[in-house]
């Protein structure tokens, strides 16, 4: 009976608006309370019991969205003995064993939670045992949040939540605040998430405003608010700490570390209210001319990769951000930079199980939140072709848009259920050959979740609709990606408060975490046990007197290497030459004078690096103006020594540009710092061969 009424009062209520001459698309149910749960009862919650515990409420709607509420409640425990319960919701345990149930109310519904503690087994040990405390669920369909929210929605709500664009710029300017433009589109087209880049996030203070300005226009989920905050190279952040990157992780041979590092950052990004990180880089560098990850690595070898890039996801999630692998199966072995082209990765399954799938394996195995795939095509796994609108020609299908890679392999061969979401769907690999709407329903019959910066959101968004009406998707489909969304969404708490903490507040406990003197140790360690003492002839380390000069010579980031060279020695020159590398005879002079040289070195591809090039040239005839040691600094990539290794004396990989690698340099090379790095890759030969091995490291 409850059922008819409600048709019927909806059906008058239409039927009313009809006849007033209000189009039908602006017509809203009441949201109406129907209950209310605690809401680590959520299945999708992972309840931790500690000596404290947050326990928080969520209030029920009958349209099927919720919300965090905070006021109007009364929390109470049924046995204060084991555990007491403040009027916020905080649990603390008295350290007695037993049972209470924790209840809350708003005064016409009510939920209650189970937190038992009991004595461990101490295996016959002497003493009085341990205790642990356990958080015990409540059961029903009440909880069942995901359910109810998905048949409630409607199709243009659901596949919003599969749209993730990018604001980076409106109108040619940055986009640093909520546009009144911006506001109207998250709310037209109900979008799930936004990704954010550094143009967008200048200060603590700006980034935090404009993070809680989307949660506000949000209208019924909360929104995924994402970022590449990968460390290193990838950095969004302007303000906060700029964390050395993946192969200088890799370099320290420390999980400890790089967990740390991802628990650092997951801080950061967690008190500015961003949810999600597009990392950690799960790609095996095993090609030393990959243009596009190559430091964003955590370096050649597999099992590395994986070890270093499951205590990074650990330590982001632990944090409260969702992790990120990418970019699936593998762009490690490319040659080509799927922001400019479409990649090829030639090997078979078997290969790809031992190498490049192997790191993804051990992440899903570790509870990843989310998978990015790679643009890239793997003829091996996917046969399959496509017409290019580019070119008219027949070309392969990259992982991003294939069942056989995303479904087949991922979902039903390895295991994953979490998110899978492209990347970003600008990239040429994939506008330039399939069309931006064409793309995007390929990449969700393939099996993609999210919709990574669609090309024109209108269009797709109509493209993903139309596709549902003609039955080349499925309903079905749709919508379980919009379970494994909502499911994140509950898990990481990103959930639409009802009464969110004040601005002012936001503000004031990022300023406390970003940047933070705790996360500037973390950075310190990380740098210093990442530099790899490659080469020394007993050049290292430096023992110059005050009055003997030292000379820094190069042109990318030599500033910085220079100003850190400075902290260490005072008497430092440091000498900027021009782009074409040749050296005027003032510089030369200069060389001459000195009692030691630093060359810092900067490439990012095979022709920078090459013996030939105008910068290896350079570093090759220091050693003719000189008889003082010629030590360099690989600032970015390890393979810099592959053109100039007869012709100095020393040679330090430092894997980055960020200013904690460069300080770590300069301690290293004046002594303050003893080398343990070891190389996270394998540094070829010029011609044939291999240079210096995996796993080699000098010290002092």
């Amino acid at each position: 009976m409850k059922h008819f009424n409600k048709i019927f009062s909806l059906t008058v209520l239409v039927l009313a608006l009809i006849i007033s001459g209000l189009p039908l698309n602006n017509v809203k149910a009441e949201s109406v309370l129907k209950d209310l749960i605690i809401y680590q009862n959520a299945p999708q919650v992972e309840a931790e019991a500690g000596e404290e515990i947050g326990m928080k409420a969520l209030n029920i709607y009958n349209d099927g969205h919720f919300t965090l509420v905070s006021e109007g409640l009364n929390w109470s425990s049924s046995n204060k003995t084991v555990a007491s319960v403040d009027e916020d919701g905080k649990v603390t345990l008295t350290g007695k064993n037993g049972k209470t149930f924790i209840k809350v109310s708003n005064g016409t519904y009510s939920d209650r939670i189970a937190v038992h503690v009991k004595p461990v087994d101490n295996k016959g040990e002497k003493g009085k045992p341990a205790s642990e405390a356990k958080i015990i669920k409540q059961k029903g369909e009440r909880y069942n949040l995901v359910d109810e929210a998905i048949e409630n929605m409607t199709i243009e709500e659901k596949i919003g939540q599969m749209l993730m664009p990018d604001f980076r710029n409106w109108d040619g300017e940055n986009v640093t605040e909520m546009l009144p433009e911006i506001e109207q589109l998250v709310k037209d087209y109900h979008l799930g998430g936004v990704i954010l880049f550094r143009e967008n996030v200048v200060t603590t203070e700006q980034t935090t405003k404009l993070v809680a300005d989307y949660q506000d226009a949000s209208e019924k989920y909360g929104l995924l608010m994402t970022i590449d905050q990968e460390g290193g190279i990838v950095t969004r952040l302007q303000s906060g700490t700029d964390f050395p990157g993946n192969m200088a992780l890799g370099a320290t041979r420390s999980p400890e570390i790089a967990r740390n590092v991802g628990k650092a950052i997951g801080e950061e990004l967690h008190s500015l209210g961003i949810n999600v990180n597009f990392a950690p880089v799960m790609d095996v560098n095993i090609n030393p001319d990959n243009p596009v990850i190559g430091v964003r690595s955590f370096g050649g070898d597999p099992e590395l990769v994986a070890e270093m890039g499951v205590a990074y996801t650990e330590g982001l999630q632990s944090a409260g951000v969702a992790a990120t692998a990418k970019h699936f199966p593998g762009h490690g072995d490319t040659a080509v930079d799927s922001h400019l082209g479409l990649p090829e990765v030639p090997h078979d399954k078997e290969r790809l199980k031992e190498v490049e799938l192997y790191p993804f394996q051990k992440a899903m195995d570790a509870g990843i939140d989310a998978i990015m795939t790679a643009h890239v095509t793997f003829p091996k796994i996917d046969d399959s072709k496509a017409i290019s609108k580019k070119t008219g020609e027949e070309i392969a299908v990259p992982a991003t848009l294939s069942h056989k890679v995303l479904t087949e392999l991922m979902r039903e061969e390895m295991g994953y259920e979490g998110i899978i979401t492209t990347d970003a769907m600008n990239m040429k690999a994939i506008a330039d050959h399939f069309g931006s709407v064409d793309a995007a329903v390929r990449a969700v019959k393939a099996g993609t979740d999210i919709v990574l910066m669609p090309v024109g959101l209108s269009e797709v968004r109509q493209g993903l609709l139309d596709a549902v009406d003609s039955g080349e998707l499925t309903v079905d489909r749709i919508e379980a990606s919009v379970e494994r969304i909502l499911t994140l969404k509950i898990k990481r708490g990103v959930i639409k408060e009802e009464t969110p903490l004040p601005l002012e507040e936001k503000i004031a406990e990022a300023n406390v975490i970003v940047g933070s003197e705790e996360h500037k140790q973390v950075e310190k360690e990380a740098a210093e046990r990442s530099i790899t003492l490659v080469k020394n002839e007993q050049a290292l380390p430096l023992n110059t007197t005050e009055d003997e000069k030292v000379v820094v010579i190069g042109n990318t980031f030599i500033e910085d290497l220079g100003e850190a060279v400075q902290e260490q020695h005072e008497n430092t020159t440091v000498i900027k030459v021009s782009s074409n590398y040749q050296l005027t005879e003032e510089q030369k002079a200069e060389i001459r004078g000195a009692s030691a040289v630093i060359a810092g070195t900067y490439t990012y591809n095979v022709s920078g690096r090459s013996p030939e090039s105008a910068q290896m040239q350079m570093v090759k005839a220091l050693q003719d103006e000189t008889d003082a040691p010629v030590i360099t600094v690989g600032i970015r990539n390890p393979y810099d020594i592959m053109a100039y290794n007869e012709e100095v004396d020393a040679y330090l990989a430092q894997y980055g540009f960020r200013t904690a690698s460069f300080k770590a340099s300069a301690a290293t090379i004046f002594g303050a710092n003893a080398p343990g790095g070891k190389l996270p890759v394998s540094i070829p030969g010029v011609d044939e061969g291999t240079l210096y091995e995996f796993g080699h490291g000098l010290t002092y």
